[in-house]
């Protein structure tokens, strides 16, 4: 006997997401008068980590090298007179000065970039300049 109050209602799986960005979702969406927004990534779907953009280009034309400020020599060599004074060996004054020996190195060799907390500690512990 069949049963005219039941209804059976057999639908498709909705679209997947890949499905819905097709061509021809979009043609179709369009064609109902539905408002669609399409938007393309720049670079998607390539397999290109590192790009040169404008900017890079830009500073690879700089002519003016950026360079780091240094210690000027004869500061260098001040510090280098004021712990020979004091009979100090470069460890010896990084430990006094809580800085690593390479930083005393670097700025008696006249190659740190300075610091004016690790130069007021030196100042501290050497004592007064000039000697």
């Amino acid at each position: 006997m069949a049963d005219w109050e039941t209804v059976t209602i057999l639908r498709k799986k909705a679209p997947k997401a890949s499905a819905m960005k097709s061509e021809q979702a979009i043609n179709a969406a369009r064609r109902q008068g539905v408002a669609v927004d399409t938007q393309s990534k720049w670079g998607a779907a390539t397999n290109k980590q590192h790009v040169t953009t404008k900017n890079t280009a830009k500073l690879d034309r700089e002519t003016e090298e950026l360079k780091h400020d240094k210690i000027p020599l004869d500061l260098g060599r001040l510090i280098q007179q004021g712990r020979q004074a004091k009979g100090w060996s470069q460890k010896e004054l990084a430990t006094k000065v809580n800085e690593k020996p390479q930083v005393i190195n670097d700025y008696e060799a006249g190659r740190g970039i300075p610091n004016q907390v690790v130069i007021g500690k030196i100042e501290k512990v050497i004592g007064k300049w000039p000697f």
